[in-house]
């Protein structure tokens, strides 16, 4: 089965590729919408991604944002606003979301996974290294949990893989294929 992951997350790769799932990375390069209602939005944005790339077999696409007070951060633009995101996110929780498209031949599938992050209180020196640390960059909500980023967490409530970047649970309803035995 020719598999075509639309993104070129790096995140997204590395667990399809732990999974055991043999794929091609395609970056799908379409403008992603922004300041609308993120559960509609990171859906339709994985719509648009899968679209891009779509020509045959199956195509998997995603787009995962960090809500809080029902705003979509997106990626901060510089250290300034990854330090806000820190402030704003500090002692605080939010939501994760991933909308997730699997594509076959025309037919199109969908789905949205949430999962709750809490973050610890960060103190000034915390906030300031891991802003110098720079994992924030290209990062939804200014964060990466999978690496220095796990510091800042207290708690999540859901999907991990979802945090990371792909939610598996919901992959797996959506495209069982990709997981049987050969």
């Amino acid at each position: 089965m020719n598999v075509i992951l639309a993104s070129s997350s790096p995140q997204r790769a590395e667990i399809l590729t732990k999974l055991g799932v043999e794929f091609e990375v395609v970056a799908p390069g379409v403008e992603e919408l922004t300041g609308g209602e993120p559960a509609v939005e990171v859906v339709e944005n994985a719509l648009r991604k899968a679209r891009a790339v779509g020509r045959g077999g199956l195509v998997i696409a995603c787009d995962t944002d960090v809500v809080l007070d029902g705003r979509a951060l997106g990626k901060p633009g510089d250290e300034a606003e990854a330090r806000e995101y820190l402030d704003r996110m500090s002692g605080r929780a939010h939501e994760v979301m991933s909308g997730l498209v699997v594509l076959r031949d025309g037919d199109e599938q969908s789905g949205l996974e949430r999962s709750t992050v809490a973050f610890r209180e960060l103190g000034e020196e915390e906030k300031e290294r891991y802003v110098r640390f720079g994992e924030w960059r290209g990062r939804s909500g200014g964060y990466a949990i999978q690496t220095l980023g796990s510091t800042l967490v207290e708690r999540v409530e859901g999907s991990v893989s979802n945090v990371v970047g792909l939610p598996v649970g919901l992959l797996a309803e959506l495209a069982p294929e990709l997981f049987q035995q050969n």
